[in-house]
C-alpha cells in the first residue's frame, strides 16, 4: 500500500561530520591564536592585543562547549527523554554564547576603559603585527571551512548564505561562523588601534580598539543567545518548510486532506510533526488506526522526523491549502 511522501530533508542532524569537523578546526585554530596573542600582549603591553587574547581564549572555551553540544545532541531518544536530546545542542550553544559575552566582551571593554583611565606605553609593535597577521590567516582557514559548509547546505535548501546562517537549526555552525567572522573583524580593529598608537604615541586609539572589540563580541553574543533562545522555546518553522511538508502529506494516496499541521525543531535537523488528517477510503475504525500508525512509522523513517503524531480530522474542520 502506498504511503505518504517523505518530507524533504531540512538540515543535517546534530553530530554530522561536517559540523564536527568545522568545530574541531575552529578549536585548534583558536587555541594556537590565543597562546600567541597572550604572549604578544605581555610583550607589547597593547590593550587591543590583550582584548584579542581574551577574545581568542573565549572562542577556545566556546568550541569546547560546542563539541559537547554536538555529542550530547546526537544521542538517541530513550524512556527518560522521549523527544530525544536534540535541544541539548541549543543549551550548550547558549553556554558558549554567554561565555563569549562574559569572557570576551566584558573583559575587552573593561580593559579598554582601564587603559583610557590609566594609559600605558606599548612597545615591540612588530611582534603585535606578526601575531595578528598569523592569527588572521588561521582564523581565515576556520572561517573558510564554516562558509563552505554553510554555502553547501544553503544551496541544497535554496537559501542565501546570510538567510541560512541566521535561521539554520544547527547552532554550532552558526556559532563558529559568527565567532570566526567577529575574530577577523576584531583583528582588523586591534591592528588599527595598535597602528594609531604607534603613529600618534597615544594609548587612546589602542584603548578604543579594545573597547570596539568588546562591543563587537557583545553584539555577536546577543545574536547567538537570541537565536538559541528561540529554538529552545519552540520557534515555528519557516513557511517554506511547512508548505513542503504539507505538500508531501497531500500527495499521498493515503491522505485526502490535512486540517492541522504543527512542526517544531527538537534539535538540529530534527522535527516534531503533529497533523490532523482525513484518510482516504471508508475503512472501519480499527483498520484506520492501523493505517494511521503505519503512516506515522513511515514519516519517522525520514532522517529529519524525530516523531510524528497523526490524528483523524473531523468533517467540519477546514482543510489546509498550499
Amino acid at each position: 500500500m502506498s504511503t505518504a511522501q517523505a518530507p524533504p530533508a531540512t538540515e543535517q542532524k546534530s553530530g554530522g561530520s561536517s559540523s564536527l569537523r568545522t568545530v574541531i578546526i575552529a578549536f585548534a585554530a583558536n587555541l594556537l591564536i590565543a597562546i600567541a596573542k597572550t604572549v604578544a600582549s605581555m610583550v607589547t603591553g597593547s590593550a587591543s592585543m590583550l582584548a584579542e587574547a581574551a577574545h581568542s581564549w573565549a572562542d577556545t572555551g566556546n568550541e569546547i562547549f560546542l563539541l559537547v553540544a554536538e555529542r550530547r545532541g546526537e544521542k538517541s531518544r530513550d524512556d527518560s527523554h522521549p523527544m530525544g536530546y536534540g535541544r541539548e545542542t541549543y543549551v550548550w550553544s547558549m553556554f558558549a554564547a554567554f561565555g563569549l559575552f562574559t569572557a570576551g566582551a566584558v573583559v575587552s571593554i573593561y580593559h579598554g576603559i582601564s587603559e583610557l583611565i590609566h594609559p600605558e606605553e606599548a612597545q615591540d609593535f612588530l611582534i603585535a603585527y606578526l601575531v595578528l597577521a598569523v592569527s588572521f590567516v588561521l582564523e581565515g582557514v576556520s572561517f573558510t571551512q564554516a562558509v563552505t559548509q554553510t554555502r553547501r547546505t544553503a544551496g541544497e535548501l535554496g537559501r542565501s548564505v546570510g538567510d541560512h546562517i541566521l535561521n539554520t537549526s544547527n547552532p554550532t555552525l552558526r556559532a563558529v561562523f559568527f565567532e570566526d567572522a567577529a575574530a577577523l573583524i576584531g583583528i582588523l580593529l586591534a591592528g588599527s588601534g595598535i597602528l594609531l598608537h604607534q603613529l600618534s604615541g597615544s594609548a587612546v586609539p589602542d584603548a578604543i580598539g579594545s573597547i570596539l572589540v568588546g562591543v563587537l563580541l557583545g553584539v555577536v553574543a546577543v545574536v547567538l543567545i537570541d537565536r538559541n533562545r528561540r529554538f529552545l522555546v519552540g520557534e515555528n518553522v519557516r513557511p517554506g518548510l511547512r508548505s513542503e511538508v504539507l505538500r508531501g502529506l497531500l500527495e499521498s494516496p493515503e491522505v485526502d486532506r490535512v486540517t492541522y499541521l504543527h512542526l517544531e525543531f527538537l534539535g538540529p535537523g530534527r522535527l516534531y510533526l503533529v497533523a490532523a488528517i482525513d484518510m482516504s477510503g471508508n475503512d472501519r475504525e480499527e483498520h484506520l488506526a492501523v493505517r494511521l500508525r503505519r503512516l506515522e512509522r513511515h514519516l519517522e523513517g525520514n532522517d529529519n522526523i524525530e516523531e510524528a503524531v497523526l490524528t483523524l480530522a473531523t468533517p467540519d474542520e477546514a482543510s489546509l491549502l498550499l
